[in-house]
């Protein structure tokens, strides 16, 4: 782990990283376990993901905690998956409250039960003045369906007068998305081997820089974090610059 660290340039550290967890219910598999006790160990790497970005002072960590596809999987897992929210989730919430990291969330929440709900915006407010960084947990969250939502919000102001279409420019899109007030994604990691973004963040993640690793999420360690960040300070970000 110190040789690890001997290599981090803290002067290139990402302002945002953005992490796929995957590969839950393949490491349970394998061992022979139901998919839910890999989303059981998930939270062991969250936690150490949590702690290298404090270490690194990363400020902004946005975690794709359940996509608005998950619906669609078998609906026993989609239920155990849900329970296991309501089981733990304020058990979790007050882990990271204790880390001084405040708590924010994208997506539609409206889809889940209440008590997720008033949980989690209790912990929003409870942690609205930490310090230490922000947790983004993007909850039942599509980044096609924030695009979508953003264009008819924008559309109507400009059919009402309230906008003039001229007035519309990247700057002003970005503040109609569930994001509006967090900077742009540095870099995305996603577990498993699978190569590919999977609709998360892709207005945000523009220009951001991809790190796949074969790793499931549930073995997913600070070391692992390191190595990515190790990984994305060697590239050269241009920007659509050609220098």
């Amino acid at each position: 782990m110190k040789n690890l660290l001997e290599k981090i340039d803290y002067s290139k550290i990402p302002h945002h990283v953005a992490i796929i967890m995957d590969g839950n219910g393949r490491w349970a598999e394998k061992r022979g376990k139901l998919r839910t006790f890999g989303h059981e160990q998930a939270m062991i790497s969250i936690i150490d993901s949590l702690n290298a970005c404090k270490e690194l002072g990363i400020p902004y960590i946005t975690l794709y905690v359940f996509s608005s596809e998950n619906w669609s999987r078998p609906k026993q897992e989609v239920e155990n998956l849900l329970n296991l929210f309501h089981k733990n989730l304020k058990k979790y919430l007050e882990v990271i409250h204790r880390k001084n990291l405040r708590i924010i969330s994208i997506g539609c929440m409206e889809k889940f039960s209440d008590f997720l709900q008033k949980v989690l915006c209790f912990f929003i407010k409870k942690t609205k003045h930490n310090s230490s960084g922000t947790l983004v947990l993007a909850l039942n969250y599509g980044s096609r369906e924030e695009i979508i939502r953003a264009t008819k919000n924008i559309a109507k102001k400009v059919c009402q007068g309230v906008i003039p279409l001229e007035d519309i420019n990247d700057s002003f899109f970005q503040d109609h998305l569930y994001t509006k007030n967090l900077p742009d994604v540095d870099l995305v990691i996603r577990t498993s081997g699978e190569k590919r973004i999977s609709n998360f963040l892709l207005w945000q993640s523009a220009y951001a820089e991809l790190y796949f690793t074969n790793i499931l999420w549930p073995d997913f360690r600070k070391k692992d974090f390191f190595k990515a960040i190790i990984n994305y300070q060697k590239r050269k970000r241009r920007f659509g610059n050609i220098h």
